[in-house]
């Protein structure tokens, strides 16, 4: 064989697998695109075989079952509607009504005061989150919300709230007051 056919043939084994290589991969592209478009189809074919089988099974479930009527809405917690106004309140104060923290929390309760300054310059807390939510009457809330301090203090507040029926709306009805924290109870072992 001459140089020039050997070196023709070398050059060739390699095209031909790359082809192999780009056939096998369009096959695959053709089947999964074979695949997608029955996946596609068996949705309606499958919502019309729903639709047309048994009729009569599931109006005769609906007679015989009478409808389960709720008469009664589900009470409604303000627990938090309770953690945004706590937030605006500390972060408000009565020498400084005009704030957006101080309008925030005036909007939201309008018959409670402002805090006023204290003693030692208080920071605002980093997070707020509600620790427990408890009703007291109909409509009327307590809420307890922890505060945590960038010195990692905590400090818990109980909120009072009232809702309305249908838990619409929401209203703080007094100043938040400092409460102690939750305390961890321990198994008594005999």
């Amino acid at each position: 064989m001459s140089p020039g056919k050997q070196a023709s043939q070398g050059e060739t084994a390699p095209a031909m697998v790359a082809g192999a290589r780009l056939e096998a991969m369009r096959r695959c592209v053709r089947l999964s695109r074979v695949a997608v478009w029955t996946l596609i189809a068996a949705g309606p074919v499958a919502l019309a075989v729903a639709v047309t089988s048994a009729p009569g099974e599931a109006e005769a479930a609906a007679v015989h079952r009478p409808a389960a009527m709720r008469t009664v809405a589900a009470a409604a917690d303000p627990s938090g509607y309770a953690q945004v106004f706590l937030g605006a309140w500390l972060r408000s104060s009565a020498e400084d009504a005009t704030s957006a923290q101080a309008r925030l929390a005036q909007t939201m309760a309008p018959d409670v005061e402002l805090p006023g300054p204290a003693a030692g310059a208080r920071s605002a807390p980093e997070s707020l989150m509600v620790v427990r939510s408890a009703q007291r009457a109909d409509g009327v809330w307590s809420v307890t919300v922890v505060a945590q301090y960038a010195d990692g203090r905590l400090r818990y507040y109980a909120v009072p709230a009232t809702a309305d029926r249908k838990g619409s709306s929401f209203a703080v009805t007094g100043a938040p007051g400092v409460v102690a924290g939750p305390t961890c109870r321990r198994r008594r072992t005999a």
